[in-house]
């Protein structure tokens, strides 16, 4: 059995939500799939706009954040780290672990990440060889956008 609560999630906050209510920027458990062995991958909404707010992540800002998160996620976390996905509304990205729900655990390691993309010099795998859009990155936007998310670090956990 996990226990979501003691992990750091507010329960009731956990699945869809009335994207009408969201607050952002968040980090909250969308779901979490239990496997037949005891696995539980875990759904992480990293929301970084509000919803239906005339705020929307430009798909530039978009892909180069993507590729800071997969380079970061990996980094940190490479035994739980399985994928990392923009919203389809551009307002956030989605994060699925394996075996790890500690929302603080998960919080400190996005903000790790952030972090680094302050002082980073260039967007991970934005070349060629491993971006199928290697063209359309742009570092300044990704550290605005880190910049914004770590100015609210406090408010990460406040979801509705």
């Amino acid at each position: 059995m996990i226990d979501l609560e003691q992990l750091g999630w507010e329960t009731h906050t956990i699945g869809e939500l009335d994207h009408q209510k969201l607050k952002a920027p968040h980090v909250k458990l969308r779901a979490l799939t239990k496997g037949e062995n005891g696995d539980g991958v875990f759904s992480v909404d990293l929301r970084i706009n509000r919803p239906n707010n005339d705020e929307y992540l430009s798909t530039t800002e978009l892909h180069s954040f993507e590729h800071f998160l997969l380079y970061g996620f990996k980094k940190y976390m490479q035994r739980n780290f399985i994928s990392v996905a923009p919203m389809g509304c551009q307002t956030g990205f989605y994060l699925i672990l394996l075996n790890e729900g500690d929302a603080e655990k998960i919080c400190g390691v996005y903000e790790n990440i952030l972090k680094e993309i302050l002082i980073a010099k260039e967007v991970p795998y934005a070349n060629i060889r491993e971006c199928g859009h290697y063209e359309n990155h742009n570092l300044e936007q990704a550290q605005a956008v880190a910049r914004k998310l770590l100015k609210a670090r406090s408010e990460w956990r406040n979801v509705v």
